[in-house]
């Protein structure tokens, strides 16, 4: 992978910063949401993209859809379990066989079993959560760092969450997996520098599959709680993925994006606004005035 430094920005184009041409981006879950509209991007920018994703179905039809986007010379699609040691593993020697290298690594894959009080969580539940969310990009970042990112560099985007920054009811174990991937962003970023950039970005409420029950049936008062009067859509995030891809984010590691529409910016719980109106949460981080 390139590597950038001040004078490559200073005498970049536009179009060059965001240039991934020559480059291989490995998304995880990316048979939709998030990771689908990563990978769409990044390809956009030209890069060769490869589809990570376990359910075979899914993964074929995102693969059609970026195929007539991008031809198939530059879409690669992998089933994979992503929270599998052996799967990984198995999927990294594949990549690395079928494209001979892996620039930007982008830790999509998560799943959330349970949605409840954390007194009520089995361990099961709890262990696939960590499992997929936590432990999975671990080794995704130790395989990919191990074929390809030691000697030659490269761009790893771990996709975290605002639930880290916030109590919601419901999506604790989730919210804590997802700030272990936050710290574990920093972590990485200290030890695989100067050659490897580690950022993350932490989505608030996007209209995804993954979220589908925190927003289905009160989208309209969710998004009209927000300083930006919406809910995220999966372009949003991908837009963020891209610029953490590229050149522009060159002398960026270490750090987590929050792309919110401004759930974090709005009152805290327990203030009063106007006409004496208290503060309440609405899913998704969103802080809502309510009488």
């Amino acid at each position: 992978m390139r590597k950038f430094n001040s004078d490559d920005i200073a005498a970049s184009t536009l179009p060059e910063l965001f240039d991934l041409s020559g480059h291989v981006a490995l998304v995880t879950g990316a048979s939709r949401g998030i990771g689908l509209a990563s990978a769409a991007l990044l390809a956009e920018a030209g890069a060769r993209v490869v589809l990570v994703a376990r359910d075979e179905g899914r993964l074929a039809l995102a693969a059609e859809k970026l195929t007539a986007i991008a031809g198939a010379d530059r879409v690669h699609k992998y089933s994979c379990n992503a929270g599998s040691a052996d799967q990984v593993d198995d999927t990294i020697g594949r990549v690395m066989a079928d494209l001979g290298r892996i620039d930007i690594l982008v830790n999509n894959a998560a799943t959330n079993p349970y949605y409840g009080p954390m007194s009520g969580l089995d361990m099961p539940r709890a262990e696939k959560t960590a499992q997929v969310n936590m432990l999975g990009p671990i080794l995704w970042i130790q395989q990919a760092w191990s074929a390809w990112m030691r000697e030659h560099g490269g761009v790893v985007i771990n996709v975290a969450s605002i639930g880290p920054f916030i109590v919601e009811q419901g999506a604790g174990m989730y919210a804590a997996t997802k700030a272990a991937l936050i710290h574990l962003t920093r972590q990485f970023a200290a030890e695989l520098g100067p050659g490897v950039r580690v950022n993350a970005v932490a989505p608030g409420l996007v209209k995804t599959e993954l979220s589908r029950t925190l927003w289905e049936d009160r989208e309209d008062s969710i998004a009209s709680a927000l300083p930006l009067g919406r809910l995220g859509a999966a372009r949003d995030i991908a837009a963020s993925v891209l610029f953490l891809s590229s050149a522009a984010s060159a002398w960026m590691t270490g750090h987590t994006m929050v792309i919110d529409g401004g759930a974090l910016a709005t009152p805290p719980i327990g203030v009063i606004g106007p006409g004496g109106a208290a503060v309440s949460r609405a899913p998704g981080g969103v802080r809502q005035w309510t009488r």
